[in-house]
């Protein structure tokens, strides 16, 4: 048996030479138990080599696909060099100068790279890096800082007075101040966009209105608050609402008109087609069209310089594409839940500004005031309006200009004017017009002051160092008095009302002239004569 073995071992170790050694030995000890090789159980190495296996391509899966990824970016790169990055390109004709300069701007920024790195593909990997780590802590933003809860607009039961129109719809509208019978003046204040009948002068007091017998009517405009749609409402048909809200409140006497901001357009339009029923004008930081004609290039474009870009870019989609509009609106303040004023609006804001909307009374104000405003949830009140303010409102605050009347053309006009005497007729609003100002106002800037200052020169433009766009007439007490002292003078308080007549009590003649003396305690009172109708058998008692 050694002899065997030895020549098995040797005839071995001779193929091994010839073939080469590859290093795998194999057991010729069987398992006796499982019937495979090896001393363990029969599938434990093939599970292991299956595990091993897989992790084996998957690794060389994941290179291969790097370096396939590698060679197609250089690829990439090489077209792009060929095609796109050569010299006679329009890419590099029309961007290469800009890029060149910029470059040789911030070239000694290379100062500051090691020597050995060249600065195209180091700069790239930094701006690659900060990009990366810019969007990490942008995406992580909301776990550093907490989040405030967002409030959702609720919408109230109804609660405003309401009139009839002649064409059918209802307009809603409220009173503050002193009743219609003791009021000494009258005012009607439509309001701005994003509002309702609720603003009228926010933070009036009532102790104040009384002090100077004002009544205050504020109303909300078609589709806001608890008013009825127009189907195709104007300026001028804005006028007609508040003539028809003038006389159903019973005010018979001619009134003065409030306006704010936005809701200036509807003073205005007041002023040009009922004029004989306003006694004049309050508005404070009025906007006029910022399409209009008769500005000129300068203050036109000192208007829109003060301007955010999204405002801008609301008033171009008002303009051009109205249709548009419901789309940004349900995304904003149509969306049911609150914002920022400023964000809503697009407004830029000064410093006093910002402080008066983060006080908590504002912001209490504001949300109510919304809460009215998008009752009805419906965009296309708010789309009118907005296009209302960019397009042709059918007349300019020019018109109004205090001018005497032009004489007829013709024959007939000449010989009238030859042998009779012609009356000279004044036109435009000839009542007051007071305009309050902020100089730091940007959302209606001074610009528009000096353009009505200037087309209007009767009106009387008040000029406002160091108000903004709200400050002046939100929650004031002291610019309130202000306004009402500029006004109207002294307080006088309300009217007094009349004394009712005494009875006749003279005697009573006959017709032959004897008096009948009457008896008054003979006659029963109206009270006594109920009473006995009533209570037919109830006994008179006497003490």
């Amino acid at each position: 048996m050694s002899e065997v073995n030895e020549s098995s071992s040797s005839w071995r170790e001779g193929t091994g030479s010839v073939v080469g050694d590859t290093e795998i030995r194999y057991n010729s000890r069987y398992s006796a138990v499982g019937g495979g090789y090896g001393g363990g159980p029969a599938g434990a190495g093939v599970k292991g080599k299956d595990g091993e296996n897989w992790k084996f391509h998957a690794v060389e899966f994941a290179k291969g696909f790097a370096e396939m990824s590698v060679e197609f970016g250089k690829g990439v790169r090489d077209v792009l060099k060929q095609s796109v990055i050569r010299e006679d390109s329009i890419l590099v004709r029309k961007v290469g100068p800009l890029c060149c300069k910029v470059c040789r701007r911030l070239s000694f920024l290379n100062e500051y790279l090691p020597e050995d790195r060249d600065p195209a593909h180091a700069w790239s990997v930094i701006i690659f890096v900060l990009f990366l780590a810019s969007a990490v802590l942008i995406a992580s933003n909301d776990n550093i800082y907490p989040t405030t809860s967002v409030k959702k607009v609720c919408i109230h039961p109804p609660s405003a007075s309401r009139i009839s129109l002649p064409d059918g719809r209802h307009l809603a509208y409220q009173q503050q101040g002193v009743p219609a019978e003791l009021a000494r003046f009258s005012m009607i204040a439509p309001h701005s966009f994003i509002s309702s009948r609720l603003a009228g002068i926010p933070g009036i007091k009532t102790s104040l209105l009384q002090e100077y017998g004002i009544r205050l009517v504020t109303y909300d405009l078609p589709g806001f608050g608890e008013s009825d749609p127009h189907p195709s409402r104007n300026l001028e048909s804005s006028a007609m609402d508040m003539l028809h809200l003038s006389y159903a409140v019973n005010v018979t006497d001619k009134f003065w008109v409030v306006g704010f901001s936005d809701g200036c357009m509807h003073a205005w339009a007041a002023l040009r087609y009922i004029p004989d029923r306003i006694a004049g004008a309050v508005m404070v930081a009025s906007m006029v069209n910022p399409y209009e004609p008769r500005m000129t290039k300068e203050e036109k474009s000192k208007m829109w310089k003060k301007w955010t870009t999204k405002k801008k870019n609301m008033y171009i989609l008002a303009r051009k594409f109205p249709r548009l509009l419901p789309y940004f609106y349900r995304r904003s303040f149509l969306s049911g839940v609150h914002g920022q004023i400023e964000t809503r609006l697009a407004l830029s804001l000064g410093i006093r500004d910002k402080a008066l909307l983060e006080h908590p009374l504002f912001e209490k104000f504001w949300q109510r005031d919304v809460e009215e405003s998008v009752r009805q949830k419906n965009a296309k009140p708010f789309v009118e309006e907005a296009v209302l303010q960019v397009s042709n409102w059918g007349f300019s605050p020019a018109d109004l200009k205090v001018q005497r009347k032009r004489p007829g053309k013709g024959i007939m006009h000449w010989i009238k004017s030859l042998f009779g005497q012609t009356e000279e007729i004044l036109t435009g609003f000839l009542g007051q017009i007071h305009v309050w100002q902020g100089m730091e106002d940007m959302v209606v800037p001074p610009s528009t002051s000096d353009f009505l200052q200037r087309v209007l020169p009767d009106a009387m433009v008040h000029r406002l160092l160091y108000e903004g766009h709200f400050t002046y007439f939100y929650f004031c007490d002291e610019c309130h008095r202000h306004i009402f002292s500029t006004v109207f003078g002294n307080p006088q308080g309300p009217l007094t009302p009349e004394p009712e007549p005494e009875p006749d009590q003279s005697p009573v003649q006959n017709d032959d002239g004897e008096t009948q003396d009457t008896i008054l305690g003979d006659v029963a009172t109206d009270e006594e004569n109920v009473s006995s109708v009533v209570n037919p058998d109830k006994e008179d008692y006497i003490d």
